[in-house]
């Protein structure tokens, strides 16, 4: 990196001093939680995935030669936040306590909603892995019906609720 982009990247790097993943240099780092308490700690995230009525009455039906899509997704969502840390670099590893991910089907809206919730007792928040959860599971029914339905959409990926730490308790509006 040259002289010039390194001296811009500083200068945004000290306008941004409430991202905690940087330092004071503009390097990223794994934020130090060794002083902080430890408290309960619970996030929930969702996510949609928008698709064909033929492919939603498929998964619906249980007709999917692919076998429960929904169970399989599941299963992807609870691995993939208990992996977060290997996924995303900066993440701590976390010893969670517990996940869930839930499926809401919308045949109205041709969709299936995606709400997965992690928790533990510990030093920092479970946002990430909630975040993970639900993106790996929507990514899982996206790979098992691609073949009936390329189309498909997925969208509203966000942080509905956290709770615990010093940042408090966050509903998204």
């Amino acid at each position: 990196m040259d002289n010039g982009r390194l001296i811009k990247f500083e200068a945004q790097a000290d306008n941004m001093s409430g991202l905690t993943h940087l330092d004071a240099q503009g390097h990223a780092r794994m934020v130090d939680v060794g002083g902080k308490s430890i408290t309960a700690r619970e996030a929930t995230a969702s996510a949609t995935v928008h698709m064909l009525p033929q492919t939603l009455a498929l998964i619906v039906a249980g007709g999917h030669k692919k076998g429960d899509v929904l169970a399989v997704a599941r299963i992807a969502g609870i691995q993939a936040a208990k992996k977060c840390a290997d996924l995303i670099p900066l993440c701590h590893p976390l010893m969670l306590t517990r996940v869930s991910v839930d499926f809401t089907i919308d045949e109205s809206g041709h969709c299936i909603h995606i709400a997965a919730t992690c928790a533990l007792d510990g030093k920092t928040g479970v946002e990430m892995e909630a975040l993970t959860a639900v993106s790996v599971a929507a990514l899982t029914i996206y790979d098992m019906c691609k073949a009936v339905d390329k189309g498909m959409r997925i969208d509203n990926i966000c942080l509905l609720e956290k709770k615990g730490g010093k940042s408090g308790h966050y509903v998204k509006q």
